[in-house]
């Protein structure tokens, strides 16, 4: 992996720690707690302000990382920053630019070799069925966590998995609004993540095949 597209994960994998802690705050700061106290008024603004603030903060630093995502896989594959405005479209915008062909690939990069080699009919073949079975494997991971966190919740609290999925059904739109949120973000981090598969199974492959020395 380039050092930009390294860079890129990274940041991505911060996203939902950024998230997790703007969230914490959010829920920590009570502005009631002000009750009592002298200058209630003001004690009360100052304390709600500080927690909207930590919540849209939070939502502001994703966006950065989300832009500095994009930039950084354009910059890996030696594109012009004209590409950015698709970080507008989320994770389709992102399925474009991991699709784009890079200009200085890295000699050990079978990838791109692949994807080079293939001519323009089986380039678009291959970047569909891409785009599928990512947006699949997406879906799945998030169908899979959500039935862990039923059976850790289930075990841990004594409430049957049946309450818990009656409870969570009873607030659909949140939990659908949570669920797509981790869906597209799995998307995106199974773009960066499949080059550096594809790679590791192709030297595999490769090591396997090969006459061994002697």
């Amino acid at each position: 992996m380039k050092k930009q597209t390294v860079f890129a994960l990274v940041l991505l994998l911060l996203m939902p720690i950024v998230l997790k802690v703007g969230g914490l705050v959010f829920s920590m700061i009570h502005p009631e707690s002000a009750a009592g106290h002298p200058d209630y008024a003001r004690n009360y603004h100052f304390l709600n302000n500080v927690k909207i603030i930590s919540l849209l903060g939070s939502f502001a630093v994703v966006a950065i990382l989300w832009l500095l995502v994009c930039f950084l896989v354009i910059r890996s594959k030696e594109r012009s920053l004209w590409w950015m405005w698709l970080a507008a479209f989320g994770p389709f915008g992102f399925a474009i630019l991991a699709m784009l062909r890079d200009r200085a690939p890295g000699a050990t990069d079978r990838h791109e070799g692949f994807v080079r080699r293939l001519n323009w009919p089986v380039f678009v073949g291959y970047q569909v069925c891409t785009f599928v079975i990512i947006w699949l494997l997406a879906y799945q991971t998030m169908v899979l966590k959500r039935m862990l966190m039923i059976a850790y919740e289930s075990f841990t609290t004594g409430i049957s998995a049946a309450e818990i999925i009656d409870r969570q059904n009873a607030s659909s739109g949140m939990w659908a609004f949570a669920e797509g949120n981790e869906v597209i973000y799995m998307v995106v981090l199974l773009y960066l993540l499949w080059p550096l598969a594809f790679n590791v199974g192709a030297r595999v492959v490769a090591t396997v095949a090969s006459p061994k020395a002697g």
